[in-house]
Parts: C-alpha cells; structure tokens; sequence
C-alpha cells in the first residue's frame, strides 16, 4: 500500500519536472537565464533562420576555424579608430551599420562568443542592448567550452542577407564622465572598476570599488554559479538596490561585469564605456594615484 503510494507520488513528480521542459544546467538559476546559452542549446538553435551567432575573435582565430554559421565581428570593429579616447566605440549610426550588414535585424536572436571568458563577447552584449536590441546572449565558456563537449568547428564562411537595424539608444544603460561625477556623494550609486587590481592601484576614481571582472568566471571560463556571484557582489556593497556603473581600462572589460550583474537582474545598470581611458586623461577630473590622497 506505502509502496503504490510512494510511486504514484514519484510518477506524479516526474511527469510535472518533464512537463516544465528541460533543465539547462544552472542557468535556472540567474535571473535571465535566456543570456547565458550552454554550447548544447547553442547547438539546437543553428538551424533558426532568426539566429545570429557572431564570433568576436580576431578575424586570424575566425578563418582557422569557427562555430558553424557565425560571422565575425572582431573587437576593434566597434572602435573609432578617429576618436581622441582610445577605444571609444562608433557612432550610434555607424554600429548600426555594422551589425545589419552581419543580417542582425529588430528580431533576431544574437549569440555572441570569444575565447577570453565573455570578456570581448559582452561588450558587444552591452552596445547591443544600449542600442535597443531585445534578444542578446552569450555562449557559456566561449567556443574553449564548445569544443571541449565534442561540437565541430567550420572553415565557412556564410553568406548573409544585410537586415535593417534601426539604433533606439537606452541612455539608462550608459554613463558619462559627468553622470558618475554628479553622483559622486549619491550613497545609492556604487561604481566598480573591474580591471586587475595591480591597474586599480596605478589610478581610478576616488569612489570606485575595485572588483576585477575576473572573479565572474569558474577556472574553466564558465561563469560562476548565481548563489556565487550574488554573495560575491552583497559582499563588496553591489545590491540589486543600488545604481550600478561598471568601468574598466577602454570598454571591453567593463561589459563582462555589466553582462553579469544583467544575469543577476540588477534593474539599474549603467556602462562607463569610455571609462578610465577618458578619465584619465581630463585634468579637471579627480583621481587616485599613488602618492595622492584621491
């Protein structure tokens, strides 16, 4: 009698875990786990004609070999190279551009990856969802985690059709020098500086807590569990009430952290995209460096 209650019960349990569809490893766990693709997912989903799977490599690593179906945005694509700010990306316009012309319209889902932790890949998350893209993930481990559960690589490269991508800019994504220094003494603003901490201690901004984006990633280059990383950043005063602007040595680094408190959930999230290559250089702008008192 106990028995044909405990395997009703457990046939009961097992039809509603199938019914809710399949568990993608951890990725549950995050607040949007619809940015975080495993290579398994990423791997059902080449044959949707609404997906864009775009390698941030060099154009070199790309042409040795890459995920079947992607094209290649390199990271410097996405900088003007006639800006006094090194690194600081194009204009609205001309990144507009550059993504239509990969077939990169209003609905499609686009898949990024490089094989440096996401650190190249989620700066392009970041200008993507600044520019008002809906559909933007990240592969999990970059294409390292793609090969090493057994996906093959391709030397094609597709042709594709330019889509229309028309820029609706979220200033609520983006900071300046100016909005950061206005709300120098705002105690519900915390600013990270997620480069190396030896950077870190050459110069930063008075106020920014130094948390490099490093610390994000298991050793294999997967990100971290949600539980992990949520009490990583409670830890260092970054809570889901706070405005939060992420910022590193040019705008690469800084998207990572972005990306990763954007899996969190974090609602006010900000990218100083010109960051300390900008701050740096302006006189009139505080800074801390050795020797100074900030």
């Amino acid at each position: 009698m106990h028995r044909s209650k405990f395997f009703i019960a457990g046939a009961l349990i097992a039809a509603a875990i199938a019914a809710s569809g399949p568990v993608r490893g951890n990725a549950a766990e995050y607040a949007n786990p619809h940015m975080l693709v495993s290579p398994a997912t990423l791997n059902s989903m080449l044959s949707r004609v609404n997906v864009r799977v775009i390698d941030v490599r060099s154009e070199k690593d790309y042409e040795a070999g890459h995920i079947p179906g992607a094209l290649n945005i390199t990271a410097d694509a996405v900088n003007d190279p006639n800006a006094h700010v090194p690194g600081a990306r194009l204009s609205d316009e001309k990144l507009a551009a550059l993504f239509g012309s990969r077939g990169i319209g209003k609905d499609t889902h686009v898949v990024l990856y490089d094989d440096r932790g996401g650190f190249l890949a989620s700066r392009l998350f970041w200008m993507l969802e600044y520019l008002g893209q809906q559909k933007v993930s990240i592969l999990n481990g970059g294409i390292q985690k793609w090969t090493a559960d057994g996906h093959k690589l391709s030397l094609d490269t597709p042709k594709v059709q330019p889509a229309p991508f028309t820029p609706t800019p979220m200033e609520r994504r983006h900071a300046t020098a100016d909005w950061l220094l206005e709300r120098r003494s705002d105690a519900n603003v915390v600013v990270i500086d997620v480069r190396p901490a030896a950077l870190y201690q050459k110069g930063h901004i008075p106020w920014a807590r130094s948390i490099p984006w490093a610390m994000n990633l298991k050793p294999d280059g997967t990100m971290k569990s949600a539980d992990e990383l949520r009490k990583h950043f409670a830890a260092q005063g970054v809570t889901p009430d706070k405005n939060v602007a992420t910022h590193c040595m040019d705008g690469k680094a800084s998207g990572q952290t972005y990306f990763t408190l954007r899996l969190l959930g974090y609602p006010r999230l900000r990218s100083y995209d010109r960051s300390w290559a900008e701050w740096g250089m302006l006189d009139d702008l505080p800074k801390t460096v050795p020797g100074s008192r900030g």
